[in-house]
């Protein structure tokens, strides 16, 4: 593995992920013997405005039980799971992070879910897969941790078939620069590598991609975050949450992506582009 690919590796790494998910979850009453999707949302929608956006992004591409869909950077599969319960999807998750990928495994097991979701460790930036072999790619909050942006997508337009979908809700660089640190995706810049979400359309125009959605979310974004900010305030965090993924410091973070947020140093982007 490539030195950059370590350190984002390291700076998601729990090492006892998979205890401390199902500790949790007993802990705030769910059977961890037979779980639904709907159990897990507090935790496994590791992303800004959680399972909403999920629902607002699966909106938008109209899938059904004939799509095979491929996430990028799947985490430990709630997205995953999401569509494949949902909207009957076929869909094969990827992450850098094995401990992940045994986590998402393990959980969609739990749920049912086993038949419809399958997950692998993998680099964005070389999908294990033939050509063409999905309908559509979904994406959230991964590109962040990624330099090579037209590699990163032209990975995902390799795996499309033609006419195929990608999705993507992401996190870009704002107008007011670097953000303060750390966030949820990196403790300081070495593995953040943001850039302008009006970059990112060139690059796909290049690969053969036309685009079919473009919003900036970033006021609801500011305003989930903020409200999850006066939870942790008031409550200190709840037994299941994403909080469980992001370390010791998910506080500082949660407070940072507001302030980023706020300042206009970061801006979050929902979009679909077709093949």
């Amino acid at each position: 593995m490539h030195s950059q690919q370590q350190a984002v590796s390291a700076h998601y790494a729990v090492g006892d992920l998979a205890e401390r998910v199902l500790a949790a979850l007993k802990a705030a009453g769910k059977d961890v013997e037979h779980l639904t999707h709907a159990d897990l949302a507090p935790l496994d929608a590791f992303h800004i405005r959680g399972r909403d956006a999920t629902r607002e992004l699966a909106a938008l591409a109209h899938l059904d039980a004939s799509h095979a869909v491929l996430d990028v950077g799947c985490a430990i599969g709630g997205s995953a799971r999401y569509l494949a319960a949902q909207h009957g999807c076929r869909v094969t998750g990827i992450d850098l992070s094995a401990e992940f990928c045994e986590v998402a495994a393990l959980l969609s097991a739990r749920c049912g879910l086993a038949g419809q979701t399958t997950f692998r460790a993998a680099s964005a930036l070389e999908l294990p897969f033939p050509a063409a072999s999905f309908d559509v790619a979904w994406t959230e909050h991964v590109q962040m941790n990624i330099a090579d942006k037209a590699r990163f997508y032209g990975e995902i337009g390799r795996v499309l078939r033609p006419g195929g979908r990608l999705l993507f809700h992401d996190v870009f660089l704002g107008p007011a620069g670097e953000p303060h640190y750390p966030v949820p995706w990196a403790r300081d810049a070495a593995i953040s590598h943001l850039q302008p979400a009006g970059a990112v359309a060139p690059i796909l125009a290049a690969l053969g991609f036309r685009q079919r959605h473009w919003e900036d979310v970033s006021a609801r974004s500011l305003d989930w975050y903020r409200a999850r900010v006066q939870k942790l305030d008031a409550r200190g965090p709840a037994p299941v949450g994403i909080h469980l993924l992001m370390g010791a410091d998910a506080g500082q973070k949660f407070r940072n992506v507001t302030r980023n947020l706020e300042e206009a140093r970061i801006v979050v982007v929902q979009a679909v582009f077709e093949k």
